[in-house]
């Protein structure tokens, strides 16, 4: 039986966030995952609300994302987060477009500024890793990939693949799960849509609703370090739909 976690960030559209944490208690859900922007407008007393509220449904908050620039300049709020909420492992989502590495060496040098980040909360005793999305996986110049260049940099980074973003990318997941199995400590679980299908919710789909091979893809990610398995959803019309859908299909693997 695997503890199903769900982040959060697929319900930013469906406040207030005390009902989707008691939906998501009632479902069977035991984690939840944090994303930068929940915490942006957050005092210590909504935090501790927060704390209060995920203990009230029977869920904890063992996994967060944070931005690069809140990692690199607000480390003593992140720590302080983290310690009220039990947070234990923090992952950076890629940076804005815009803000992308463009070349070999810029890759280089990024898999180094997220090693200097990670610095403060490992020495904390928090785990410190990087989450996926599809670019990385799309080849450089140099015929190099990102990913690859990232983590050659970043030796002690942890990796929570999404494993529905390495597939748009053009990448075969197995083949990095295979490489990176001693790396990977948390996956997204989330499906695509058939082409043509689902084009109001970015052509996502619920787990186990989508053209993912989810049922071998979960054996490989459970022969790796992963802890936690978290439902995401880019943008559902549907948060009920979403929750209970992919929950139950996790549960029958």
């Amino acid at each position: 039986m695997t503890n199903v976690s769900f982040q959060l960030y697929s319900a930013r559209n469906f406040p207030p966030l005390g009902d989707t944490l008691a939906l998501l208690g009632s479902l069977g859900y035991k984690e939840v995952e944090g994303f930068g922007g929940l915490y942006s407008s957050m005092d210590g007393d909504a935090v501790n609300k927060l704390r209060a509220d995920l203990d009230a449904n029977g869920l904890k908050m063992a996994t967060s994302h944070f931005d690069i620039i809140q990692l690199e300049n607000e480390p003593q709020r992140i720590l302080s987060i983290a310690e009220t909420l039990g947070i234990s492992s923090i992952f950076a989502p890629a940076p804005v477009p815009d803000n992308w590495p463009k070349d070999a060496s810029q890759w280089d040098a990024f898999g180094v500024r997220l090693e200097q980040a990670s610095r403060p909360f490992k020495d904390a005793g928090l785990e410190f890793g990087w989450h996926n999305h599809g670019f990385e996986f799309e080849a450089l110049p140099d015929g190099s990939l990102p990913h690859d260049r990232m983590f050659e940099t970043a030796p002690s980074l942890s990796w929570e693949i999404d494993v529905a973003w390495v597939i748009r990318g053009g990448a075969d997941p197995k083949k990095f799960i295979e490489v990176y199995k001693d790396r990977i400590t948390s996956v997204h679980v989330k499906d695509i849509a058939p082409a043509g299908e689902n084009i109001d919710e970015g052509g996502w789909a619920d787990v186990g609703y989508g053209t993912v091979d989810w049922k071998s893809l979960f054996v490989a990610c459970k022969a790796t370090k992963a802890k936690h398995f978290i439902v995401e959803h880019d943008n559902p019309s549907d948060l009920v739909r979403l929750a209970t859908r992919s929950i139950k299909t996790i549960n029958a693997f």
